[in-house]
């Protein structure tokens, strides 16, 4: 369905749809990529014709669809001793933004779980995130 979707729009921009493009477009929905290196190293298994300018542009087309965001598209691992700071921005709806520590975030994040009953004395490892796929304006 997501990749009938992404080959619709991206015909509606006047893109090809070669096999290069289909390979990356299987690939990122697939699996979850944290970064257009990865997604490089992953087509290279495929298909070797691939460089790393194909799998950029692809990202930057399939960004500008609205098919992934790249500020979501990264897996997050910070560990509770992890000294990254600006690890993780929060904007809320009147645009106040938080920017947290990798510290700070596993806190809030583990606060969360905890108040949820998700959370029973584990230790968080990674958080995922995903872009959201509905098509209501406020879900970005």
């Amino acid at each position: 369905m997501q990749r009938e979707l992404i080959i619709s729009k991206l015909k509606e921009r006047g893109c090809r749809i070669t096999k290069q493009r289909l390979t990356l477009i299987d690939i990122i929905l697939e699996n979850e990529c944290s970064s257009c290196k990865e997604i490089f190293y992953r087509a290279a298994e495929v298909d070797e014709s691939i460089g790393t300018a194909t799998v950029y542009r692809m990202v930057n087309v399939l960004e500008e669809i609205g098919a992934i965001s790249r500020k979501n598209m990264y897996k997050v691992a910070y560990s509770e001793e992890c000294t990254m700071e600006d690890a993780c921005t929060i904007v809320l709806d009147d645009k106040t933004a938080y920017h947290l520590s990798a510290k700070k975030w596993n806190e809030v994040i583990r606060a969360g779980l905890s108040c949820c009953g998700y959370l029973n004395g584990q230790k968080i490892e990674s958080v995922s995130v995903r872009p959201c796929e509905c098509d209501r304006v406020e879900c970005g």
